[in-house]
């Protein structure tokens, strides 16, 4: 019974893992578009909040 928990822990642990490493892909490759490729000056500006309102606003029309 023991080694069937251990199994679930494992894995759960395993996709967490997984999930960690791509927010943390997806955040690299937000600050190197942004910032490397497009014309962004600072390229952690991305990850802020209020960019992250100006683009949505720009494509929601608001």
């Amino acid at each position: 019974m023991n080694t069937g928990w251990r199994y679930v822990v494992k894995q759960f642990s395993l996709l967490g893992l997984v999930a960690l490493l791509c927010l943390f892909f997806l955040a690299l490759g937000l600050v190197i578009g942004y910032g490397v490729i497009g014309d962004g000056k600072n390229p952690f500006s991305i990850l802020s909040p209020g960019t992250w309102h100006d683009l949505i606003g720009k494509f929601t029309g608001n």
